[in-house]
């Protein structure tokens, strides 16, 4: 597959991660670990489908346990820490700590074999950071020392995802079906957990079940096997910095949906988030160049 293409493919996730909260909203009041056990059941179940319809369930037996117990950890303890995290603190500042998971990609992905950092990668990442910032804090950050637990569990949120994302460019040969296993594992541990911890309440009439659907089938579901391709197959440096564009789009559909109210913070994330995506996208097409003429060959 075309490194482009890849890259176009993994973006999907993040416009599907883009639905996340106003689901999540539309998904009340089932508690985090019991939502996460929906979801990812129906995560998994869709991956499953497209084993049987493919014939891929070779391919999924020659997949070793390593790969499988990495992936379910990273899918499955990403989530189960941002829960804790909002929990622990103050929602705006943990989740604006967790978000430096895609500048953080940038960065990891630097030590990956074929992989070159440039300068832009790591301005437009930074531009990027700078653009969720005006969301997520909505421009009144103030760390408290309170709550140093749930920081340091949002920032081991952002790494736990980082790492899983540029792990998995080490593990391209592990096909894509092996993420039904790592939404099934991480079913089961939501499950496990939500019935130590949790009040189980279901999801309430109509709107309940249908936001719990779309959750599985969308940013719970299908974002994670179109983010697989992206990440094993396309420009993971890219894919890092335009990962900012997640929070905007969310932002944008929950003032479309009435719940948020506009400002010029969310215009000026615009701004630091296109242009950080820009300026990452040049770097990117700067690396291309210099890898053609590395590779061309000598007279």
């Amino acid at each position: 597959m075309p490194r482009s293409q890849a890259t176009a493919i993994g973006f999907v996730a993040v416009l599907l991660w883009a639905l996340l909260a106003l689901l999540t909203v539309g998904s009340s009041p089932t508690p985090p670990l019991m939502l996460n056990a929906i979801c990812f059941s129906i995560g998994g179940i869709i991956g499953l489908i497209w084993v049987q319809v493919t014939g891929s369930w070779a391919q999924l037996r020659r997949v070793r346990w390593p790969v499988y117990a990495f992936g379910s950890i990273g899918v499955f303890g990403y989530h189960a820490l941002y829960f804790s995290a909002l929990r622990a603190a103050p929602a705006a500042e943990a989740g604006l700590i967790a978000y430096l998971w895609p500048l953080l990609i940038v960065l990891l992905s630097g030590l990956l074999p074929g992989e070159r950092l440039r300068a832009g990668h790591f301005l437009g990442a930074l531009l990027g950071f700078a653009g969720a910032a005006c969301i997520i804090s909505g421009g009144g950050v103030g760390f408290q020392a309170e709550y140093l637990a749930g920081y340091g569990l949002a920032l081991l949120c952002a790494l736990f995802w980082s790492c899983y994302s540029v792990g998995s460019r080490l593990l391209g040969d592990a096909p894509t079906a092996s993420v039904a296993v790592f939404c099934l594992l991480s079913a089961l541990a939501s499950a496990v957990l939500h019935l130590l911890l949790e009040e189980t309440i279901w999801p309430i009439g109509a709107l309940g079940w249908s936001a719990t659907l779309l959750l599985g089938l969308g940013p719970v579901g299908l974002a994670f096997y179109v983010w697989d391709i992206g990440v094993k197959q396309g420009d993971i440096q890219m894919l890092g910095t335009s990962s900012y564009a997640a929070p905007l789009l969310s932002t944008l559909i929950l003032v479309l949906a009435g719940i948020a109210a506009p400002s010029w913070g969310l215009a000026l994330a615009a701004l630091l988030i296109t242009g950080g995506a820009l300026l990452a996208a040049r770097a990117s097409g700067a690396s291309k160049q210099d890898l053609k003429s590395s590779e061309a060959p000598q007279v």
